[in-house]
């Protein structure tokens, strides 16, 4: 038997059936009525010895009490029609102390305190005003009666707050609990994303390099077999092994932050210094790079992000923009923001669906340049130009980093 959910109503399992409190309920008044008629056959002087009908009234005012969690109201008006003619015929007053005290209890412990105040000036009001109409002696007795009914109906207040206050706070951790697995699932949703993103941008542009400097070696090979240039040949090839070489760094550091704990760093981003090699590796992919970038100083995340633009813009022009293609790449510091300006005249690629606009159709690459720029509170545009190839634009803020 769990006594403190017999006692403290509202408190321990929260998964006990109705069958089993009831089952609780019979058995506490149960052992009430063992009690009651134990102190009415020993005790003498307070009333007196129950008849026939003193113990029909006194045993079925614990009946009452066997549902007194199910309904504490309807459960003490049952036991008051069967205590009030008890001590109206003047039967032994100790005997039903018990479970008068246990209703009282229980309104206390399960109502609220405005319930309670009413009823209990009701009981007390009642009872002083019978007791005294007899006479002082009574009268006192029954204010020594009143202090165990007040110190009862205090006690269940006490205990209702207590238990309120419990819940209040189990409600608080597990709405924390809740909170931090709802963070860390952002978390490892935002990791992920990055990681797709960086993959997504070091994998297009790498394959993307080697294609076309793997068709300029084949190209050397097939012009005039006859009149080879192993010199040109050998360029090409260690191009493509440079190359593969920055890929595979790259890609370890990127895949390093998915064997690392929660506590190691991810190690150096990359940053606007890097912005010269991203230029030489897309001129020796036949493309002519003009770079120019104002200032080199910017916070990480920022540096990190126009260094991820400035290579997807540069991946996307040597894909599309056929020979003899001219990317100007522009990065200038323009208040508390970084402005930066990728543009080729390359021509667009030919489109599937001959449509009106013959714009170079929305990839992962575009929508991955707008997530970097949005990651750091910036901007993006990109589009065709007017007298020919592409542009895309962005607007990084830096915080008023200098």
């Amino acid at each position: 038997m769990d006594v403190k959910h017999i006692l403290v109503p509202g408190l321990g399992r929260r998964d006990v059936s109705a069958a089993r409190t009831l089952r609780e309920d019979v058995l506490l008044a149960a052992a009430a009525a063992v009690a009651a008629v134990v102190i009415a056959l020993t005790t003498s002087g307070n009333g007196r010895h129950p008849d026939a009908l003193g113990w029909a009234l006194l045993l079925a005012a614990h009946v009452p009490s066997a549902f007194r969690r199910r309904a504490p109201v309807r459960a003490f008006l049952g036991l008051v029609v069967c205590v009030a003619p008890y001590h109206a015929l003047d039967y032994n007053h100790t005997a039903p102390m018990i479970v008068s005290m246990t209703a009282l209890y229980t309104i206390a412990a399960t109502g609220r305190t405005l319930r309670t105040l009413f009823l209990g000036a009701g009981v007390l009001g009642i009872m002083l005003g019978v007791k005294f109409a007899e006479g002082m002696t009574e009268g006192k007795e029954a204010l020594r009666i009143s202090g165990w009914i007040v110190a009862f109906l205090l006690v269940g207040v006490i205990v209702r707050v207590h238990r309120q206050y419990v819940a209040s706070v189990v409600e608080r951790a597990e709405r924390a609990e809740r909170t931090r697995e709802e963070e860390a699932r952002r978390r490892v949703a935002e990791e992920r994303l990055r990681v797709a993103r960086d993959l997504h941008d070091l994998l297009a542009h790498s394959i993307t390099l080697v294609g076309v400097q793997t068709s300029v070696a084949a190209h050397v090979l097939q012009a005039d077999p006859d009149r080879l240039d192993r010199a040109a040949v050998a360029k090409a090839l260690d191009d493509i092994a440079e190359t593969c070489r920055t890929a595979r760094g790259e890609l370890r550091a990127t895949l390093e932050v998915l064997r690392a704990g929660p506590d190691d760093s991810r190690g150096p981003l990359p940053g606007l210094d890097g912005l010269p090699d991203l230029a030489e590796a897309a001129r020796t992919a036949g493309a002519t790079v003009d770079l120019s970038v104002e200032n080199m100083e910017a916070p990480p995340a920022v540096g990190a992000a126009a260094y991820r633009i400035v290579q997807e813009a540069l991946t996307n022009a040597v894909r599309h923009g056929g020979p003899g293609l001219t990317v100007r790449v522009g990065i200038r510091s323009r208040g508390d923001a970084l402005h930066l300006r990728i543009a080729d005249d390359g021509a667009p690629p030919p489109s599937p669906d001959p449509g009106p606009e013959p714009d170079r159709p929305p990839g992962f690459g575009l929508l991955g340049m707008r997530e970097r720029a949005r990651s750091v509170g910036g901007t993006l545009d990109a589009g065709p130009r007017a007298q020919g190839g592409f542009e895309v634009a962005a607007v990084l803020p830096t915080g008023g980093h200098p």
